[in-house]
């Protein structure tokens, strides 16, 4: 066999090599990156947002402070990575709610799941909406709500005239839900997510039935 035979084969191997050390940087970085998050959330809880400094987020993760900026520019950045995951969880699971119905019940659908999953972690958001975390979590589950609520938007609820009207629907449901969720939270989310849930799919079923007869 000629040297040259012997290229193509060295190649493979030398490819796999990289990919399989690119991979565990890579799940390396991901362990890193889910640490950092799970960190600034307790930690959140515990002392809250605008205590926490950089060195307080890397010591409590056991990591140095040059690998939290090798991922993270500033503990804000970190928070709305953080933000963005349960950004993404939350499409998650609205498209696993394989949510039936047309119209108004598939645009209200968010409401369900999303105050359930509030319920749930009303102590993380309640620290979170404190101090400088609020404006940016709030921010976040408002774009993703109205992205969720614009899919929703089935071809028979769409407005025969500008589509100015369609987004216009967006916000009305989405900055009800949101008024309705802060008024809940910064109360201690003492009433089930139940009555909250009904209360405004209540309200927004009559807004739309009104907006619709207008």
């Amino acid at each position: 066999m000629s040297d040259t035979e012997h290229w193509p084969g060295f190649d493979r191997e030398k490819s796999a090599s990289v990919l399989a050390a690119d991979e565990l940087t890579d799940r390396r970085a991901r362990r890193t990156r889910q640490t950092l998050h799970e960190t600034l959330m307790r930690l959140t809880v515990e002392r809250g947002y605008d205590e926490l400094t950089v060195a307080d987020i890397a010591a409590a993760a056991n990591v140095g402070r040059s690998t939290f900026y090798a991922h993270f520019t500033d503990k804000d950045d970190l928070l709305r990575s953080t933000a963005g995951t349960l950004r993404a969880a939350l499409m998650q699971e609205h498209a696993a709610a394989g949510i039936d119905g047309t119209g108004t019940d598939r645009m209200l659908g968010f409401s369900h799941f999303m105050t359930a999953h509030l319920a749930e972690q009303r102590v993380l958001y309640r620290a979170l909406m404190r101090g400088r975390a609020g404006p940016i979590l709030l921010d976040l589950i408002r774009h993703a709500l109205c992205d969720i609520v614009r899919s929703e938007l089935a071809p028979g609820t769409k407005s025969t005239n500008a589509p100015l009207d369609d987004e216009l629907t967006v916000q009305f449901l989405v900055g009800g839900y949101m008024s309705v969720l802060t008024w809940w939270l910064d109360r201690g989310g003492m009433e089930p997510p139940e009555v909250i849930e009904a209360g405004f799919r209540q309200m927004a079923l009559n807004g739309l039935s009104v907006n619709n007869k207008a």
